[in-house]
């Protein structure tokens, strides 16, 4: 299979798409932010993705361009597809996973099942919003947040004037978005996969665990989960999927309330941290699923390979650097684990790595995952 893919971004979800792509036969090209980057093996190119003129060459050489994250403006996104560039997902979906007001906006259209918002100009317009909700509220920087950034639970609206400032400074203006506290019991995962021609597969629904903002586990498939929240979070990803337009991998984050409804939070339109159990827990991983979505390849079987999988995120590492010397070590006590490092030096709370189990048994499975990540925090 003579395919070229280029991937926009050299973080951690490039380096994973390398070996499905070895394996499909398909080369994977990286314009990557700058050099020795998670992506390095794949990357041929350095460069600023903000930039149409450095994006553009890179873009040429492909047969369809992908991205690692989704923060290309859409001034640049808009350039390739004039250029005749195959973008996927293309920018009228990916304006969605880009700006939270618009994805609000979007979502309510199509009638999806969302907690309460608004879109707030100034601590009066924030005020109003917290008395009308009890008291306190999540507000949202619109654009770039991720891992907790740009999030903040409010009590008073003056307790956003910094963000207020910065959007009036930044000169374009703009609001900020407002949410009802949702009061939930744990947080979801639905991921989908659209290609171009339609078809369309859904992963397995699976629980989320935040700590202080950022994504820590996942256990596949979600505990007491049960055919009702199959169903419902199905049907959620799949009527997002094909509302607006998603081709690729699209992970949509879900909160499951007190009152047992499921509301959504957030999009990601790429392979996102909710799915890395795919790796060794799935018949396809959502890594092959993206690239055979983007190329318009027929899609893989998404069923679990195991009855449970649960993968723990490695967040910050040791002080020392001593990555390579843990490896070894969590290799030899923890055999049935997969462990996946990311090539980043470590730092407190960054993502340097995850590991996986898979079997029968959850309380087992989630110990060894847990103990063998735990290896390279001691």
């Amino acid at each position: 299979m003579s395919l070229r893919v280029g991937i926009v971004g050299g973080g951690q979800l490039a380096r994973m798409m390398i070996a499905p792509a070895v394996e499909l036969g398909i080369e994977v090209r990286v314009l990557a932010e700058q050099p020795g980057m998670s992506a390095a093996l794949a990357a041929t190119a350095v460069g600023d993705y903000h930039d149409a003129a450095t994006v553009l060459p890179f873009a040429r050489d492909v047969d369809v361009l992908t991205f690692d994250h989704e923060h290309v403006p859409q001034e640049v996104l808009a350039t390739l597809v004039a250029a005749g560039v195959s973008v996927h997902p293309g920018p009228d979906a990916l304006r969605y996973a880009q700006d939270k007001l618009l994805m609000r906006a979007r979502l309510e259209e199509l009638g999806m099942p969302q907690p309460d918002w608004a879109a707030v100009d100034d601590a009066s317009a924030l005020q109003d919003f917290i008395d009308g909700h009890g008291g306190r509220a999540v507000v949202k920087t619109p654009r770039g947040g991720y891992d907790g950034k740009g999030v903040r639970v409010v009590r008073a609206g003056t307790e956003a004037d910094d963000w207020f400032a910065a959007l009036a400074e930044d000169g374009r203006g703009g609001s900020l978005l407002v949410e009802e506290l949702v009061d939930f019991t744990r947080e979801l995962a639905q991921q989908v996969a659209r290609r171009p021609s339609g078809e369309i597969r859904t992963y397995p629904v699976v629980e989320t665990v935040q700590r202080d903002g950022v994504c820590a586990e996942v256990l596949a498939p979600a505990p007491r989960g049960g055919e009702r929240l199959t169903e419902v979070a199905a049907e959620i990803g799949v009527a997002i999927a094909e509302g607006l337009g998603v081709t690729g991998m699209l992970a949509v984050e879900l909160f499951e309330t007190t009152d047992e409804r499921v509301l959504i939070n957030e999009l990601a339109m790429r392979p996102h941290n909710s799915g890395h159990w795919t790796q060794d827990g799935a018949v396809t991983s959502q890594f092959e699923q993206h690239l055979r979505a983007v190329l318009d390849l027929p899609l893989g079987d998404t069923s679990a390979s195991a009855p449970w999988s649960v993968m723990v995120n490695i967040l910050g590492g040791p002080e020392d650097g001593g990555l390579d010397d843990r490896f070894a070590a969590a290799m030899a006590a923890h055999p049935g684990a997969k462990i996946h490092t990311y090539g980043k030096a470590p730092r407190p709370g960054r993502k340097v790595g995850h590991v996986t189990a898979v079997g029968d048994d959850l309380d087992d499975v989630a110990y060894q995952a847990r103990a063998a990540a735990s290896v390279f925090l001691g």
